[in-house]
Formats: C-alpha cells, structure tokens, sequence
C-alpha cells in the first residue's frame, strides 16, 4: 500500500507510462548473458529498510547459486522517497525500451501496466496448488482481463484500533469476533460518545491522497456497490449510486458532527487526540515500540447497517514480468520469490502480512491478538482497490470530491462529476 506517495503525481506518472507505451524505441534488455553464458534477469524494485535489503542479498545469492551457468539474477535497488525517482526511472525504461525483466509496482498501478503492453501474464510458472495458497486478494489485485500479471508476498490491512481507557470510561466493549463487527450506526454512537473538547470520537482520513480510496472504498463495497464495475469500464451508477451516495453522507456525517476531523493533526491516535482511528495492519508495530504507554485495542472493520457485506482493504506491492523479458529464465525466477518459504522469510523481515496461507503454520505471531484480527481479514474479507487502467483518474478525482464534500461541496454533485470524469478518460484511453 502506498503510505508515503502524493497521489496526484504518482498516478500522473503511471498515466504517462501508458501514453508511452506505444511509442517505445531503442533495443530491448531481455536475452543478456553474463561472461559464463548464463542468461541476466534484473529486477527493479524500491529501498527498503536493512532486514529486507538483507533478504534480497540473501536470496539472490542462493538462487545464483542454485543455477550457476544458467540464471543470474541481478536486482537495483531504487529510491521511491517524494521525488517519484522510481516512477521516473520506470518512464525513462519505457521510453528507450529498457525496462527490466521483473518490475515491482504497487497494486493499484497492475492494471495500467498490463493495459498498456508493458508486462505479461504469469499464470503458466504457478500451479493450481501454489495459486490456492494465495490469499485471494493478492490475485484479485494481480488480475487484468482474467490474467495474473503480478504477485506479491505481503499484503495490507486495515482495522479500527480504539484506546482502551477511553473506551472503558464510557463503558463501551469492542466487539472480539467478525460476526458482531460494528455496523456503521454502532461506529457512529461510539464516535459520539468518546468525543469531548479535547478529544474526537475516530480519524477516517489516513491521508488525503491514495489514504482516501484505500480506505473509503469499503464502505461503498459494504453497501453492495464499489466505485467503479467489475470490469473496470464504468463509474456511472456505481461511485455516485444511490448506495455510494448513502457511503459518503454516513462518512461526511463524522466529519460534519465534529466526531472527527477534516485536517487530522499527525499520530492524532497515538497522541491520545482520537478515540478510535481507522488504521493499517503496520500500526501494530508503530504502537507497540513507540507508544508504549497507550492502552489500546483493535476490532474489525465497520460493516453497513442491515446486512452489510463484512470487507476490509487491502493492496501491497507486487513482482510483474515486463514486455522485454526472457518469460522461461524470468518466470523462474518469480516463481522463486514467491515461493513458501520465500513469501514467508520475507513477512517476517518486513513484519507484514504474508500472502500466503500456509506461511501462518511458520508465522505463529499472527495467532495471538491483535495480529490474528488482520490474518482473520486478509484470509476472509480482504478487498483490493479497483482494477481498471482508469485508476490514474479515478483516486485522484475521488481524493478531491471526498475532500470537497468533508468541506461543504454536495455529495451527488461531487459524486456524478467524479463518475463523469472517471468514464470520459476510460472511453478516450482504454475502451476498445
């Protein structure tokens, strides 16, 4: 999941990769050899923290020498920071016709690629029983057109954490099974009850870039809707339908009661400023060794009033095959970092949500609460963003309407501009 990126300018970069994708020049990087014979796969994929630099040194070592003469797996490592130096980097690859042989991207960005030309189905280096064993989110998020492009080995969640003083004062208990989640009026009594002067009831914005789909969505999922059809094609009658409009008046109603705020000042959670917070799985972690001192909880996502569909989000980054690749030598080496093991050292170097089920056999923390409520949605409810090349304008423009109607704009208007926008830049780029 991207925590860290502007989305505005991520996704533009996504949208021109698109737009050069038919115009590429200059000679492919697919079919080098090192000075042995053996063919080079690269891969490219963003920096991360040492225990995970630590594994990709790791790992590339023993496959290298596993295949001795015939792979040589060669990676770079590239900077993501604020300056998009690795979406630019991906763009300039496109435009000489120089990508690697394996790319990783973030989930939302699959379909884009795929659509564009710029990488290749996987499905043929996995078996039925090695695809059985992937959480089905991670596969939803890789498949375009009824392909499997991508795959990764960690995903993402989110939950409602809660600061257990605050809710024992107001003699309100969590619910601690998937069957009694909060429905949304439930959510809202409890946001009303914990919020004082100094205190709001829950935070709902993560961020007010990619945070606001990632998130948000499944409240229009829960409602029997989504933001956009299965196929990717239309947001009429799915962001702005009568049930999306109910999504965004229940969310704009925390927001406009004061139970929660529109400018959310930073850890407002973790500095005791909010009583509940919409939060990722990685805020374990967070709370655990730098807020020692908060009591808190964690219980499942909030679900819609009668009936709703039990959903919470998902999404992480993911290994695809490019256009340029030697598929045999490339495909190996994919089916190699996903593997059991593979999927599972590297979550626990990343301390992530494996994608794999059969890694929770090898990952025993993940029995024990609250990290069993995050494996209990990633195996049961986890959703993925939507997958349509129309995403580079569909998170943005949902970011801005959520935001315009958190500050006064009407929640149909803004909603039917939204669906308006998103289907006229799906019929000029990608209908066929």
């Amino acid at each position: 999941m991207m925590k860290k990126r502007t989305v505005c300018a991520a996704l533009a970069v996504s949208a021109a990769a698109v737009s050069l994708a038919g115009c590429s020049t200059g000679s492919s990087s697919s079919g080098n050899q090192d000075s042995g014979g053996a063919k080079v796969v690269t891969i490219w994929s963003p920096t991360d923290e040492p225990a995970i630099e630590e594994w990709w040194v790791e790992k590339i070592n023993a496959f290298n020498e596993a295949h001795k003469g015939e792979i040589e797996v060669k990676r770079e490592a590239v900077v993501r920071a604020n300056s998009y130096a690795y979406e630019d980097k991906i763009n300039a690859a496109v435009t000489s016709n120089d990508l690697p042989d394996i790319l990783y991207v973030d989930g939302p960005n699959i379909s884009n690629y795929a659509e564009a030309g710029l990488i290749v189905p996987i499905d043929a280096y996995f078996t039925e029983d090695d695809l059985n064993d992937f959480v089905d989110s991670i596969k939803v998020q890789g498949t375009y057109d009824g392909k499997l492009f991508a795959l990764g080995a960690t995903e993402s969640s989110v939950a409602l954490y809660y600061n257990k003083d605050m809710t024992d004062a107001a003699g309100i208990t969590m619910p601690d099974k998937l069957e009694d989640a909060l429905t949304w009026s439930e959510f809202e009594e409890i946001a009303a009850k914990l919020t004082t002067d100094q205190v709001v009831g829950t935070n709902i914005i993560m961020d007010k870039g990619e945070g606001l789909p990632y998130v948000l969505e499944q409240f229009w999922i829960s409602n029997g809707t989504d933001f956009i059809s299965e196929d990717g094609s239309t947001a009429e009658g799915y962001v702005n339908s009568e049930k999306g409009i109910q999504a965004a008046t229940f969310l704009n109603g925390l927001i406009q009661k004061g139970y929660a705020n529109v400018e959310p000042i930073q850890q407002e959670f973790h500095n005791g400023k909010c009583a509940t917070m919409l939060g990722g799985s990685w805020e374990v972690a967070t709370l655990e060794t730098q807020f020692p001192d908060v009591n808190w909880g964690v219980t499942y996502f909030p679900v819609a009033d009668n009936g709703g569909i039990k959903t919470s989000p998902t999404g992480d980054w993911a290994a695809c095959m490019t256009k340029n690749a030697d598929e045999a030598a490339a495909g190996e080496v994919i089916a190699y970092l996903m593997n059991q093991e593979n999927v599972t050292t590297y979550a626990q170097a990343i301390a992530k949500l494996p994608t794999r089920a059969s890694s929770y056999d090898t990952l025993t923390e993940y029995n024990e609460y609250p990290r069993s409520l995050f494996k209990e949605q990633s195996l049961n409810t986890g959703h993925p963003r939507p997958r349509t090349p129309g995403y580079t304008v569909l998170s943005p423009g949902f970011s801005e309407a959520m935001m315009n109607i958190f500050t006064g704009a009407d929640i149909k208007e803004s909603l039917d501009q939204l669906a308006e926008d998103t289907d006229a830049n799906y019929q000029k780029n990608y209908a066929k």
